[in-house]
């Protein structure tokens, strides 16, 4: 059988109309040419649009990932429109996909159904600082199956779209990258508590990137076991964790710093033992004894 003969050989016939080999391959490559097509041009304009309209990354991924499935849907018919394929035969095939949707695809249409929701919806964007599970991370990207979240470590943490929709996640940046946290400190027993007040507010004043305009606190939170405990509370802006804890660090740091200069001491774990015996207790020195020659 020649090549010729090969490529025009018809496979099966819908609504009067055949179906060849040279029309199955030449669709798929078709195809498969949009994929790429579409891809690239849905990217470069959601780049284009981002840069001229000040889009935000949310934003842009959702109308990248948006464009990108209408594209590919219109190369998907264009392609077989332009082989002659006859569209028919997905009136045919649309009982059998059902069918498999129903028994073994649920979890795959869960999660495209899930990432659309998401992109609409949009609770969680590209670019926020989220918690999965305990975990935190900037959010990559959210595509039709599942969504790419960067943690810290700079290991990727890929979670299923319906797993974001059916949980609950912390989200730190879905309204402002403004977030409020706190450094913990405990002093010795008998330390000037006023004084610590005033160098807790003085570290806090100190540090640029702590916001003023939503005013810190400090805070004498407990008597503890071992400790005075003070909270410093204080607001920044933080797109990462990372940041976060760079400025916690940075506060630490200095409340160090300035209870040294003042005499306050950081106080650490101690326990006084009580006894209460009856008789006086028995206390004896023994000397090591020599060693014996070997």
């Amino acid at each position: 059988m020649s090549l010729a003969t090969l490529w025009t050989a018809t496979l099966f016939n819908v609504g009067g109309e055949p179906v060849t080999v040279g029309s199955i391959v030449l669709a798929a490559v078709l195809i498969s040419g949009g994929y790429f097509v579409s891809r690239a041009t849905s990217t470069l304009a959601a780049r284009i649009l981002a840069r001229r309209v000040d889009l935000e990354p949310g934003a842009a991924n959702a109308f990248e990932s948006l464009s990108f499935y209408a594209l590919l849907v219109t190369f998907v018919f264009v392609s077989l429109n332009l082989v002659n394929f006859p569209l028919t035969v997905f009136t045919i095939a649309g009982g059998a996909v059902a069918i498999g949707i129903g028994f073994g695809s649920q979890n795959v249409m869960n999660n495209f159904i899930s990432g659309l929701i998401l992109l609409f919806e949009r609770p969680i964007r590209a670019g926020d600082l989220v918690g999965v599970e305990g975990t935190y991370g900037v959010v990559e990207h959210i595509g039709g199956r599942s969504t790419r979240i960067r943690t810290p470590d700079n290991t990727h943490m890929i979670v299923p779209n319906s797993k974001l929709l059916e949980n609950s996640l912390i989200n730190f940046t879905l309204s402002d990258d403004i977030v409020r946290t706190r450094v913990l400190v405990g002093v010795a027993y008998g330390s000037d508590v006023r004084l610590t007040e005033r160098l807790l507010y003085q570290a806090l004043q100190g540090h640029a990137a702590v916001l003023h305009d939503r005013e810190p606190r400090v805070l004498f939170s407990d008597f503890g076991d071992n400790s005075l405990l003070f909270e410093a509370i204080f607001w920044l802006r933080a797109r990462t964790m990372l940041e976060r804890r760079q400025v916690e660090s940075d506060l630490r740091y200095r409340i160090d710093e300035l209870f040294r200069e003042n005499g306050v001491v950081i106080a650490f774990p101690q326990r006084d033992v009580h006894l209460d015996t009856l008789t006086p207790l028995d206390v004896r020195v023994v000397r090591d004894r020599p060693k014996e020659p070997a």
